[in-house]
């Protein structure tokens, strides 16, 4: 998954997102501020600098390493792929449109073979000619063990996939399972129906790689852009980034990346604070400033709030995730569902959102899937806990469960300082189980202690904390992960917490991923979700919220419900 506020890494428990925070119909600024304003001359007009002020280096800038949904911010201003996320404000976001494609693609009957065309006169930095070959070739290296990090779902779904390492091993013409007819023509043969494709091929192992450029794990100190801008200094592996026109990108075949800006100045490694104080200040270069990985937290957002110039200088967003708690029910007490039940009634979600940062940082979830039409959010509250929580109906079902006298457990949690899974959740969730008869005992794990001991299958906790946000708008990615029985992984990261593994649901989810209309398949999503939620594998706690400043000289702020984030391709600084 992609959590937006971190950098590429994958995280059940948690992303993008990583990077971070989510869900809720998205709005752009805040709320009630028209924040593609950003100034009183509102109109965007082209030159400038524009500087990027992130925590998070951009390690790994070789697009087979990186795990970006819809492209990445930054990456997507260099790597083009055939298809891309629509960058629009809110749930207009949350669609695929064709990039380098002349369509978002062409299925056969049953969604196994996709066919793109690419669009006439693309072209790369150094003006050759973008080929369907150079594509193929970028996805085959994404399967060299050198070059992991990306995305798994080619490895899992192209024909041959799974045994496949890469062109620097197999010196043969590559995967058969992607043809390339002719200069403008690719083909896809998939191991199963997978109506959702055109999801896939929005991530950055779709961009062209011309094969004669490729350096293999140097590529990403100059990969060759396709995007309207090139990559012209990368210090300290991806510490420094800074970005120039890309003048053989032409507008005419790329009607999502406004490329406003000439010149892209990223600076990492800043601490969150530093990066809030100079948005704040918006001094200097840092009025033409915005920051893709940093949110207010809730001390400096209530500054913020009280203040008029700043307030307006606030993009407000919302990206599909959502934290929740975790059950193993292969633990004692938790294989009974009653005593899952009585936790999920018990929860006080007003104390958890509080915990969280707020009702302006958090919305308060009962739904596993984010509440967007995109990911066929369907209403459904199987274990009505109210604003604050039913103690009485915890303590019946514990009553039922055999604990009329209370029960002690032990909730794992995260000691990162992250308003979702650390000790701030926990001991709201801790409070709450108290006033039902259940003593909890917190158990706090480093970052990487914490994320090793939730994905073991041998090591899984009974009771934890966990996150999940969305490769791409839809219930597939949400889903499939957490509760396909055939994703259950024994040696290996797991993401299925409750390892489910139920005949019916690995079929329901094969059936909705034949289905090529979306919109359908969102309903489907939606229903498989609230019949799943009746087993109480999950207790869905909260969907997080992005509040972001940028600088005083930034206009056309843009944030789709697809990353939840200001897009870096629509900025103008002047």
């Amino acid at each position: 998954m992609r959590h937006p506020s971190r950098r590429t890494r994958r995280v059940t428990a948690a992303l993008t997102v990583s990077l971070i925070v989510t869900a809720g119909a998205a709005a752009c600024g805040p709320e009630d501020n028209d924040a593609k304003a950003g100034g009183a001359d509102a109109e965007p007009r082209k030159g400038g600098t524009l500087t990027v002020l992130n925590s998070d280096p951009q390690q790994d800038f070789d697009p087979a390493r990186l795990y970006t949904s819809g492209g990445g911010n930054v990456p997507s201003l260099v790597f083009r792929t055939l298809t891309t996320r629509n960058r629009e404000d809110g749930a207009e976001g949350a669609e695929v449109v064709p990039d380098l494609a002349t369509d978002t693609g062409r299925p056969n009957k049953d969604a196994t073979v996709w066919t793109y065309t690419l669009k006439e006169g693309l072209a790369y930095e150094d003006g050759t000619k973008i080929t369907s070959a150079d594509i193929k070739y970028g996805i085959e290296r994404s399967f060299a063990a050198e070059l992991s990090g990306g995305a798994p779902y080619l490895r899992d779904w192209l024909v041959g996939g799974a045994d496949y390492q890469g062109p620097y091993k197999d010196k043969g013409k590559g995967l058969d399972s992607i043809e390339t007819p002719d200069e403008r023509t690719i083909v896809f043969h998939l191991n199963k129906p997978e109506g959702e494709f055109p999801y896939l091929a929005t991530q950055t192992q779709f961009t062209p790689v011309p094969k004669a450029a490729d350096k293999g794990t140097k590529y990403e100190e100059h990969p060759v852009s396709s995007g309207p801008y090139k990559v012209v200094e990368n210090q300290n592996d991806g510490e420094r980034l800074i970005l120039e026109r890309n003048e053989h990108w032409s507008a005419k075949t790329d009607e999502e990346r406004k490329a406003y800006p000439d010149r892209i100045d990223v600076r990492s490694g800043l601490d969150s604070s530093v990066i809030n104080q100079r948005l704040s200040a918006s001094q200097g270069p840092d009025a033409a400033a915005v920051t893709t990985d940093t949110n207010l937290g809730p001390a400096e957002l209530a500054k913020v709030t009280g203040d008029k110039d700043l307030a307006s200088r606030v993009g407000t967003g919302h990206f599909g995730y959502t934290n929740y708690i975790a059950f193993n029910p292969k633990v004692k007490p938790f294989d009974n569902p009653k005593v899952r039940q009585a936790i999920a009634y018990a929860v006080d979600r007003t104390s958890v959102v509080n915990a969280a940062g707020g009702s302006s940082l958090a919305e308060p979830a009962t739904t596993y899937l984010p509440n967007q039409k995109s990911f066929g959010h369907t209403a459904y509250d199987h274990f009505p806990a109210g604003a604050s929580g039913n103690a009485a109906k915890a303590k019946e079902l514990l009553k039922q469960a055999g604990y009329a006298n209370g029960l002690t457990v032990t909730l794992t949690h995260s000691n990162a300082k992250d308003f979702e899974t650390g000790p701030e959740i926990a001991t709201a969730v801790q409070d709450a189980l108290k006033k039902a008869g259940i003593t909890v005992k917190l158990e706090g794990l480093e970052d990487n202690d914490y994320s090793d001991t939730i994905q073991d299958v041998k090591s899984e906790p009974g009771f934890f904390l966990a996150h999940w946000g969305a490769d791409w708008p839809s219930g597939g990615p949400f889903l499939a992960p957490i509760f396909d029985g055939r994703q259950i992984v024994e040696d290996g990261a797991n993401f299925n917490t409750g390892q489910l593994n139920d005949k019916s649901v690995n079929e329901e989810i094969d059936a909705i991923n034949k289905l090529t209309d979306l919109d359908a398949a969102a309903k489907r999503w939606g229903a498989l979700d609230k019949r799943i939620g009746e087993q109480a594998l999950t207790v869905p706690l909260f969907h997080p919220v992005y509040k972001r400043l940028y600088g005083k000289d930034v206009k056309n702020v843009v944030i789709s419900d697809w990353t939840g984030v200001l897009d870096v391709s629509q900025v103008a600084v002047n």
